[in-house]
């Protein structure tokens, strides 16, 4: 009689857990309105980086954190809202090139 317990091998542990991304349609740009990107939200991600900040920049991302659960009722975590702020400046700089945001912020600098 063998005490050790059965294991899920590499395979199972290892699987992919999200579907396959949708296919892109062919219809040409001039026919539909930029989509709009949004944050990954609450799924498994594959991919890490890392990102050094200040004291007083982590602490500004976790008051905005209790100010989203406080004031509007969302629960999110520092990761979600920091996908989420991603998301928003790629979309800036795509619709306004020179004129967005993160263009003129780092101008600045």
């Amino acid at each position: 009689m063998n005490r050790r317990p059965s294991l899920p091998g590499a395979a199972e542990l290892f699987r992919l857990t999200s579907a396959a991304p949708a296919e892109v349609s062919s219809v040409s740009s001039d026919e539909v309105a930029p989509q709009q990107r949004r944050g990954s939200g609450r799924t498994k991600h594959t991919t890490k980086i890392t990102v050094y900040v200040s004291d007083e920049e982590l602490m500004a991302l976790e008051q905005a954190r209790l100010l989203l659960r406080g004031s509007h009722g969302l629960g999110v975590d520092r990761g979600r809202v920091v996908r989420e702020a991603i998301a928003i400046v790629l979309d800036d700089l795509e619709t306004h090139g020179d004129a967005s945001l993160l263009v003129r912020r780092l101008r600045e600098q």
